[in-house]
């Protein structure tokens, strides 16, 4: 291109780039906590994540998606976790370590009260952490609002839009999506004919925080990702994204943001084998990738994953589940208690399903992470509630 369509484009970069890296570069604290978010967008099917094996019912249910009882001599039978549940055989060589070194803890029966199981809707009801029939701030997110009560706790979102999670911070959080590979968009001299345009102007800061960002993340992620190989050939998709995060975690952030799509499986879903199995297991393969980068630093780190909500636990006429609403959550982390099926349990019966048709939901997710932000970094009531208005927070000593 000629420099004036260079300049132009350089311009509008360098605009993004202003929104996106406004805030000044450094290092947190080392072995304070960190903790990341893992939504899952699209409704995923816990049923089949984590199987209720000990439910007749969940094997009427499912003709054709239900996961085998616990067999030795069946490698697509369920990896027994206790007598009643057990782990998708697809996640048995990245989730299962992690549950047998109490590093893993899953949480059935959560969600929300929302009931619009409109993906939308509900996904914005649950970033934005307000209660139910509450209309609140539409632009402010639970992340953000946690984020303006910390201190020496620096925040980003591994994403290319700033999500409703963070939006409406006192302070400006970064965003970066690390899907692609992590190549710094300007070389040196493009980089100081941008930082030149805007020398002088109130912008000058922010553009070149900006462009120093991508250069600092290409170079130390294409070094850190060479050295973690070993010459093994590099995991795909999510496991290599997970490994950038666990660098600028690791680094200089600590509290994160990410989001994965592709869970709405309303046609042949499949159990072992199919496209939600292939999700599982690459998010599987992702956070152990992410347990594993962080080297020292996983002992204080707390994960959680979730959804909008669950599927129908009855598979459809197309061999899929439908829109649902009671899901499971995740916790994960070096000292997390994990190891157990946490918080309120109810049997997996038909006379318990939620309509006759869901999880009921017996644990608010505003209420369980309110009682673990609570751990983690000390919030009193008051605080709690600025985070959650009009929750009631839950420990459910996980972390």
């Amino acid at each position: 291109m000629n420099r004036r369509e260079f300049l132009l484009a350089a311009a509008g970069a360098a605009a993004a780039s202003t929104l996106s890296f406004s805030g000044r570069l450094f290092a947190a604290p080392a072995n304070t906590p960190r903790f990341l978010l893992v939504f899952l967008r699209g409704g995923y099917d816990c049923n089949n994540l984590l199987v209720p094996t000990g439910s007749d019912f969940y094997y009427d249910s499912r003709p054709t998606l239900a996961i085998a009882k616990p067999d030795a001599n069946n490698p697509d039978s369920a990896v027994a976790l206790d007598a009643n549940w057990g782990l998708n055989p697809v996640v048995r060589d990245s989730l299962y370590p992690l549950w047998q070194k109490k590093q893993l803890a899953f949480i059935p029966f959560a969600g929300t009260n929302d009931l619009s199981r409109s993906h939308f809707e509900t996904q914005d009801h649950i970033e934005r952490g307000q209660p139910v029939g509450v209309n609140g701030n539409f632009r402010s997110g639970f992340l953000a609002r946690l984020s303006g009560l910390l201190t020496g706790v620096p925040a980003i979102a591994f994403t290319d839009n700033l999500p409703l999670s963070f939006q409406g911070a006192a302070r400006d959080i970064p965003n970066i999506a690390l899907k692609a590979d992590p190549k710094a968009h300007f070389n040196e001299r493009q980089a100081a004919i941008l930082a030149g345009m805007y020398k002088g102007t109130s912008l000058a800061q922010a553009s070149a925080d900006g462009l120093a960002l991508p250069q600092s993340i290409s170079r130390d992620l294409r070094d850190e990702m060479v050295a973690a190989s070993r010459g093994a050939p590099s995991a795909h998709n999510f496991a290599a994204e997970t490994r950038r995060i666990a660098t600028l975690m690791r680094d200089q952030y600590r509290l994160g943001f990410v989001d994965v799509g592709g869970w709405d499986t309303h046609v042949n879903q499949g159990s072992t084998k199919g496209g939600l199995a292939n999700n599982l297991k690459n998010l599987g393969e992702g956070l152990a990738a992410y347990a594993d980068a962080l080297g020292d630093a996983w002992n204080d780190t707390t994960v959680v994953v979730l959804s909008e909500f669950g599927r129908t636990f009855r598979e459809n006429g197309d061999h899929g589940t439908d829109h649902g609403h009671g899901t499971v959550h995740w916790v994960l982390g070096g000292k997390v208690a994990g190891g157990q099926i946490a918080g309120e349990q109810m049997a997996v019966t038909q006379a318990n399903l939620f309509q006759n048709r869901d999880y009921p939901i017996l644990n608010d997710y505003r209420d369980v992470l309110g009682g673990m932000f609570a751990r983690l970094w000390g919030l009193n009531q008051s605080q709690l509630q600025t985070v959650f208005p009009q929750a009631r927070p839950r420990d459910l000593r996980l972390v």
